[in-house]
């Protein structure tokens, strides 16, 4: 494929700070090369950045990266470059030295919803299409060619109905957040916002655990330690949920169906889902990171000089209650 139009950044960031990733990404590389390497010429494969939050951040990040590297390799004719980081402005001066390598498409998972502008209108300039995966930003749509997503602010919606539908004599809450400004905080901390307001929920607190189990740990067992009531862990994604259980569990505090504190999570790890089973966990939202496949048959299209069919894909997505949750569930949505 031939690309017209693109050009060296007037303004680019040294090669070092890119590779300063790997300190910050908890990376082994920062641009780690899965194909023959970003400049040494990969004949008629399709290069591509592709810029993603740590692998080791989740089980749902690492499956993530995983189907992402099974895609995007020299057998399927890409040759691949990737850069890690949970920071916006190491992601964007990632952006900018796939955009000075002169890549064909820059897929990117934005650990900030904005601050995008500047750099994807220097990839549309430099004839660069930019496919976003996994999050969306604030950026006009004019600036990339697809979306493919989770609808974040459902995945709230599902988990604030399902907590509202218990019905519980009161409602008091331990929020754990994700890293604030991602989209998935954005829209799982919404609705819950949300609901707490219109019902009158008492949130009892409401800390950024950055999607770690021991911050999470650490949040829950400052609560336990302060002798504030509370009766529900809204975590926003399994490894804070897991964090929050191995508190209540240092201070024999039930959790689970029909137990003192009801516990929730996102994302469907294989591990979360069969606490579920277990009856230990009451609630977890799926969040789908298998988003490769979409992503190639986007390129696909594009290289034939046509546009996607939709500019925003959205995966479907569920919620499952421990108390119907089946061990084929477990297996099917297990990530």
């Amino acid at each position: 494929m031939k690309k017209f139009g693109k050009k060296i950044l007037a303004t680019v960031v040294a090669a070092t700070m890119v590779l300063g990733l790997a300190a910050c990404g908890g990376s082994k590389d920062a641009a780690d090369d899965s194909g023959s390497g970003s400049g040494s010429g990969g004949g008629d494969k399709i290069k591509v950045g592709i810029i993603n939050n740590d692998p080791n951040e989740s089980g749902y990040r690492t499956a993530n990266d995983k189907d992402l590297k099974a895609m995007f390799c020299e057998a399927n004719g890409y040759e691949a470059s990737f850069a890690y980081s949970l920071k916006n402005d190491e992601q964007i001066t990632a952006a900018q030295k796939f955009i000075q390598d002169g890549v064909d498409y820059l897929l990117l998972s934005a650990a900030d919803t904005s601050g995008w502008d500047s750099v994807l209108k220097d990839a549309q300039d430099a004839g660069i299409q930019v496919i976003l995966f996994d999050r969306t930003i604030d950026a006009d749509e004019s600036l990339y060619a697809a979306s493919i997503v989770s609808d974040m602010d459902k995945e709230g919606e599902t988990a604030a109905n399902w907590l509202k539908d218990q019905n519980l004599s009161e409602y008091n809450i331990i929020h754990l957040q994700g890293v604030m400004g991602s989209a998935a905080q954005q829209g799982r901390s919404g609705a819950l916002d949300q609901m707490a307001k219109d019902n009158g929920w008492k949130i009892v607190t409401q800390q950024t655990a950055e999607w770690n189990a021991e911050k999470a740990q650490q949040i829950v067992q400052s609560v336990i330690d302060s002798g504030e009531k509370f009766n529900v862990i809204y975590a926003e994604n399994d490894d804070m949920a897991k964090g929050a259980v191995e508190a209540l569990d240092k201070a024999n505090i039930s959790h689970g169906v029909g137990k003192d504190v009801v516990v929730m999570g996102f994302d469907c790890n294989k591990w979360a889902l069969e606490e579920l089973l277990a009856q230990n966990w009451n609630y977890d939202g799926q969040c789908n990171p298998f988003q490769a496949s979409y992503i190639d048959e986007v390129i696909k299209t594009l290289e034939k000089g046509e546009k996607p069919a939709e500019k925003v894909i959205i995966m479907e997505e569920k919620g499952f209650d421990a108390s119907s949750i089946t061990q084929d569930d477990v297996d099917k949505y297990g990530i």
